[in-house]
């Protein structure tokens, strides 16, 4: 089945850059600004091993000045192809386009018409010898030749991506050519383990269509699509992933050869490179180790400026930006590296629309326009063109708190003012200051009824809009525990990570943890988006603000897996991606502790197996759990 690119990089959200709405559109005079202004020049390039990588230079008309380079390397495409045809926008943003830069963008090695075999997340190899060839090495060699081949370049390079090109822009940063000044990666993927496709350790059931994207082998250049994705034949993915039962079912939707379905051997074939490495890895083990990039941020060198851009709602990669800014802070802390942080999900500081909206839950208007104009372009500008000083005039973290609506600036992220706090489970289902006495408060998890992720009934490629969705569907459930505290008297601000400590019990072997972390507004409120879906009010609305799982076999180690003692008390530790979040004097902080969340991610048989990849119908199992008031929620908070 041949796709629609266009349709695919819309979805995904990774080159959100290419769309805009009909203002912005009516601001570029004339209708296709990238033509009138800029030549298009289609090349290939020799590493070193002597695979040749197809990259685009789109470079300014205007030859009377030099101009930095502006290079994404990316899994998704430099189309269109033909040195005639022109993408309607260029680089990371529309005023970076005006201004005038040198504009690259690669496929990288295995993808589209780039030579080569495509390795997903491919590792990064330390000490190479002088013919071996990843990522780092194909990105020094085509600026190599970038700065040597192109004409009227000023010998300064910047690297920017969202999502897999975020990675790639990470990856620029290491072993980094002495041209790299500038580097942002964004929405960057850190660790496949963490990221996208996995959280602690769970599957993330609800990307199961964009798993051949990455896994379709492919090993001659192309500019068509060579794979295609899963028919559902449903707008009902809740009820498709509980008919389809057990993960070993999806096998049939990666056997791209066709076997004889009446061959039941056939049946666990798999074609689907990709898929076959998560259903044959369950465990942290060395192939996912291999593929993390955040484990080498000790080679960045002083000589690059890194500012990493992430959005508080982003439900693909929140893991990457929020480890890839910690890791070279904590690597190489006299780099400039600052981090920016917004009211966004996926690569939605890149779109040109006005307003600023996260599912139902309204930020403002603006907000990613004004990122663009006055923080993205000012650091491009400042360490590609300008005196590449220290003193860039930007803020080492730029972040909005998502409950206040509003930017604050600081000289390090987390704040040095912010201290953990912690808040104990209450028998009666309060959020206490101190401990009180231990009880245990138990619910069944039934297997056969999972606790959904969100109450619309869809199917979508990538989830987003459950990060901020009104979480009241799930507080009324018997399987989701809830704990509050009173109304707030006064502000109290989230900014830092999370850890949940909790004490759990299971009458089986294996279970599921998932907390999440919620701001109870007023019922007084009133709706302040039109685009709100019409059965929804901001009336006592829960608005998650923070949720994770830990499946909870990796509870002492993701790399080895172990069962739980049926009925025995048992210390689970969550920790929660950062906030930055004020629960204001009016509303009330809740939390949320439920075992399953589907088909966010897969389901638990709740017995132990040694890989759920390849569980049977007969290991799932309806199991009750307990928690026990002793657990805390242990919050970095802003004093």
């Amino acid at each position: 089945m041949k796709i629609n690119l266009t349709k695919l990089i819309l979805l995904l959200g990774l080159t959100v850059t290419m769309s805009c709405s009909k203002t912005a559109k009516k601001e570029v005079e004339p209708v296709n600004y990238v033509k009138e202004n800029y030549t298009k020049k289609e090349v290939k390039i020799t590493m070193r091993d002597g695979v040749k990588l197809h990259a685009t230079i789109y470079a300014p008309k205007d030859t009377t000045k030099t101009y930095p380079i502006l290079l994404q390397r990316t899994p998704y495409s430099c189309r269109p192809y033909g040195e005639d045809q022109m993408r309607p926008k260029i680089g990371p943003n529309e005023i970076l386009m005006k201004e005038g830069n040198i504009i690259v963008y690669e496929d990288v090695r295995g993808r589209w018409m780039s030579e080569g075999v495509y390795d997903n997340m491919r590792a990064y190899i330390p000490n190479k010898t002088e013919k071996q060839s990843d990522e780092t090495t194909d990105t020094y060699d085509t600026i190599d030749w970038l700065v040597k081949n192109v004409p009227h370049n000023n010998g300064k390079v910047g690297t920017w991506g969202i999502s897999y090109p975020g990675h790639y822009a990470t990856v620029s940063t290491i072993d980094a050519h002495p041209a790299l000044k500038a580097a942002s990666p964004q929405a960057c993927i850190g660790d496949f383990f963490f990221d996208d496709f996995h959280h602690n350790g769970a599957f993330l059931l609800s990307y199961f269509r964009a798993i051949s994207l990455f896994g379709t082998y492919k090993d001659q250049p192309t500019d068509s699509a060579w794979y295609s994705f899963p028919k559902m034949n449903t707008q009902d993915q809740y009820q498709f992933f509980l008919d389809k039962g057990p993960l070993k079912n999806l096998n049939e939707y990666f056997q791209y050869d066709k076997p004889d379905s009446k061959n039941v051997a056939s049946k666990s074939d798999i074609d689907d490179f990709f898929w076959k490495e998560i259903v044959e890895h369950p465990n942290y083990d060395s192939v996912w180790q291999s593929k993390g990039i955040i484990q080498h941020l000790d080679k960045v060198p002083s000589t690059v400026a890194t500012m990493i851009v992430g959005g508080w709602f982003d439900a693909e990669d929140l893991y990457g930006p929020l480890e890839t800014y910690k890791g070279i802070e904590k690597n190489q802390p006299n780099n400039y590296n600052t981090v920016v942080f917004g009211p966004w999900d996926h690569g939605g500081w890149s779109r040109s629309k006005v307003k600023n909206a996260v599912g139902n839950y309204y930020f403002g208007d603006s907000i990613s326009l004004n990122f663009q104009k006055n923080i993205e372009t000012k650091f491009f500008n400042h360490f590609l063109k300008g005196s590449g000083s220290k003193e860039s005039g930007l803020p080492e973290a730029y972040v909005y708190d998502t409950g206040k609506k509003e930017w604050k600036s600081y000289d390090v992220w987390p704040p040095k003012n912010a201290r953990k706090q912690s808040l104990f489970l209450t028998e009666d289902q309060n959020l206490s200051n101190t401990k009180t006495n231990t009880s245990k408060i138990s619910f069944v998890s039934d297997i056969k009824r999972p606790v959904p992720y969100s109450e619309d009934i869809k199917t979508v490629f990538t989830p987003r809009k459950y990060m901020t969705d009104d979480q009241r569907f799930a507080a009324r459930r018997p399987d989701v525990l809830v704990f509050e505290t009173e109304i707030m008297e006064e502000d109290m601000t989230l900014a830092g990570d999370i850890l949940a400590k909790l004490n759990v019990a299971t009458t089986g072997t294996a279970a599921d943890w998932i907390v999440k972390v919620i701001d109870v507004h007023p019922s007084d409120l009133k709706n302040d988006n039109e685009d709100m879906q019409s059965h929804m009010k901001l009336s006592n609305y829960h608005m998650m603000v923070r949720s994770e799982v830990l499946r909870g076999r990796f509870r002492n180690s993701f790399a080895n897996p172990e069962p739980f003692t049926p009925n025995k008390k048992t210390k689970v530790d969550i920790k929660l991606q950062d906030v930055f979040h004020t629960i204001k004097k009016g509303h009330k902080l809740q939390i949320q502790v439920q075992s399953t969340w589907f088909p966010l991610i897969d389901l638990n048989p709740q017995i132990y197996v040694d890989n759920i990849y390849k569980a049977d119908e007969k290991d799932f199992k309806t199991q009750t759990h307990s928690v026990f008031t002793d657990s805390s929620i242990e919050f970095t908070v802003l004093k």
